[in-house]
């Protein structure tokens, strides 16, 4: 981190979704060093616990707050952006880390309650959380949508299936509310984006201690995911509204 960007996020109320797993605590930990104010949720409480805490700690006075959500209910979410909103006055952001793979050996034996686990994991959080943020993200000045996505959701793989239709289909979601946001700003540009970062895969310090002679080609750090992230908040909505920014080759 340079210490230009140290703070950009100062004042700004930002959601993650999916936060306690290793890109989650990263999001957590970057989010909290540049200033904003983090509300994390995760279906697991224990883990959000530890996740939550070890932002606090490495950066004193950061408000990092958790709390366990269903994302599947659309009630229980809309209330939990309502919750956040009310507490804090405002929301200026939404990253979207709820994650899940399945895969096949090939494409004839792909099992589809790979499909009905991804659409509810991929899909449906995603639907949820942009109908239950848009009108606090549009209401910030500066509100950002951000969708963490795979490579293999524009060139699909025999044993992806499910995986890159549902990758795919969240995709196409968050493009239309970025479209959305698009209109909803008029002659003067959008004042709120939504964007998708595209990663080949992630990452992380307990996946290369577990496999120290792995090369792990074009994978993504979940710290480098993290100030890509914070990144598009430090670029004009336009600029990143309705677009795929790219973290590895594009296929």
């Amino acid at each position: 981190m340079t210490s230009k960007s140290k703070g950009s996020l100062d004042g700004s109320v930002v959601a993650v979704a999916g936060a306690a797993g290793p890109a989650g605590r990263a999001a957590l930990m970057r989010l909290a060093e540049h200033g904003a104010t983090v509300v994390a949720c995760d279906a697991d409480p224990a883990r959000l616990v530890e996740a939550v805490d070890a932002a606090r700690y490495a950066h004193g006075g950061a408000t990092v707050t958790g709390e366990t959500v269903d994302l599947l209910d659309p009630e229980a979410t809309r209330a939990w952006a309502d919750r956040t909103e009310k507490e804090f006055g405002r929301i200026d952001g939404l990253v979207h880390l709820v994650g899940g793979w399945r895969g096949s050996k090939t494409f004839a034996d792909a099992p589809l309650a790979d499909w009905d686990h991804l659409h509810n994991l991929l899909i449906r959080t995603v639907q949820h959380t942009s109908l239950a943020f848009h009108d606090a993200l549009g209401r910030s000045g500066r509100g950002r949508y951000v969708l963490i996505s795979a490579a293999g959701a524009s060139k699909p793989t025999a044993g992806n299936a499910a995986y890159a239709a549902a990758k795919a289909a969240a995709e196409a979601w968050t493009l239309a509310l970025a479209d959305a946001f698009k209109k909803e700003g008029g002659e003067s540009g959008p004042q709120a984006a939504a964007a998708i970062l595209v990663v080949k895969a992630l990452v992380h310090d307990a996946m290369r201690a577990e496999r120290p002679n792995a090369k792990f080609a074009g994978f993504t750090d979940v710290s480098d995911l993290a100030e890509a992230i914070v990144g598009v908040w430090e670029r004009p909505a336009e600029e990143v509204n309705g677009h795929r920014l790219w973290l590895t080759p594009q296929p």
